[in-house]
């Protein structure tokens, strides 16, 4: 009898893997474990030891080369996305392990982005909770038509998130240490300089990928330039702010109010200082879940594999590995 891969999916939180995408012909060569729950750092070698191929949620789960070297019949990851910087390249290269990437969507992100927008300045959470303990119209909303909305970054997401700015009636400036400025400006936005940028926007959103030239790059400096009536919105990484001056000028009223759906250490601890400030409105790093997403990565992840145990990898994520001896191709 042929021996069955094993697979091993973490990270599943909601437990949806495998009906969002059509497993069976994975099923009939491999076993499939989902985990619902996130694994202890301490424990993942002994969780994930016997698996050939894992599955990895974005960067739920962290893969650095003292683990892979833990993982002796790993060889193939799967990442949901084709960026992951939990998972070290170099090691799995050097340890003969394929890494493969998903296709992702954008819009969950950008739609994510608006939401917090148009919760902070309608007070949707506060307003929610009020009228379910008999309260009517207790706070007065804000409105976008004839504000600023800064950009801090303008890719893909943050390109999308400034269009939708301007469809609200905004206008719309932008600053990253590699501004396309012909972009922006084709884009109708307005390049201005990085002071520019927090003193003027109304509501500044920020669309960077996390790097160490990015890490900690929005600090008090920052902060302090910022209207006390401007909000902050960060779907992108926690760390790409540096929280303790967050937590400051959030505290001493500096900024009206953030919303963040990231955070330095995920999950977020109901102890963390942001938590217990009311001025945030705070979700669970939901930017990338839905189930339109899900169902690409999920789908993706199932051609991955099936094209692995075909010996045709697809989406690569790390070419070098192809002259290794550990995968069987």
């Amino acid at each position: 009898m042929e021996k069955r891969v094993k697979i091993g999916i973490l990270d599943d939180y909601q437990g949806v893997s495998q009906a969002l995408a059509d497993w069976s012909l994975v099923a009939r060569k491999c076993s499939i474990e989902s985990f619902r729950e996130p694994i202890d750092s301490s424990d993942l070698q002994e969780r994930l030891e016997r698996f050939e191929i894992i599955s990895a949620m974005r960067e739920r789960t962290q893969f650095p080369r003292e683990l892979l070297k833990k993982l002796p019949n790993l060889r193939l990851l799967v990442t949901t996305g084709m960026r992951n910087s939990a998972i070290d390249l170099e090691a799995a290269t050097d340890l003969g392990i394929l890494v493969c990437g998903t296709r992702s969507v954008a819009h969950s992100t950008v739609e994510l982005t608006w939401a917090l927008i148009l919760s902070l300045l309608r007070s949707i959470p506060l307003e929610n909770s009020e009228i379910r303990m008999g309260r009517w119209q207790t706070t007065i909303g804000q409105t976008l038509k004839g504000k600023t909305l800064g950009v801090l970054g303008l890719g893909r997401l943050g390109t999308e998130v400034a269009r939708i700015g301007q469809a609200f009636g905004m206008s719309v400036i932008s600053w990253s240490q590699h501004l396309n400025v012909e972009h922006a400006q084709k884009s109708g936005v307005q390049a201005v300089s990085r002071e520019t940028l927090f003193r003027d926007a109304d509501v500044l959103t920020i669309h960077l990928v996390l790097s160490e030239r990015t890490l900690g790059l929005v600090g008090m400096n920052d902060l302090s330039q910022m209207k006390p009536s401007a909000f902050l919105v960060n779907t992108s990484r926690g760390p790409i702010v540096k929280k303790n001056a967050l937590v400051k000028a959030l505290r001493e009223n500096m900024i009206r109010g953030a919303g963040l759906d990231v955070f330095d250490e995920e999950p977020i601890s109901i102890s963390d200082p942001l938590v217990n400030l009311s001025n945030t409105i705070l979700t669970p790093h939901l930017g990338y879940v839905s189930e339109d997403g899900y169902r690409v990565f999920f789908g993706d992840t199932v051609e991955n594999i099936l094209a692995y145990l075909d010996s045709n990898p697809l989406r690569i994520l790390n070419e070098d590995v192809l002259g290794k001896m550990k995968p069987k191709w």
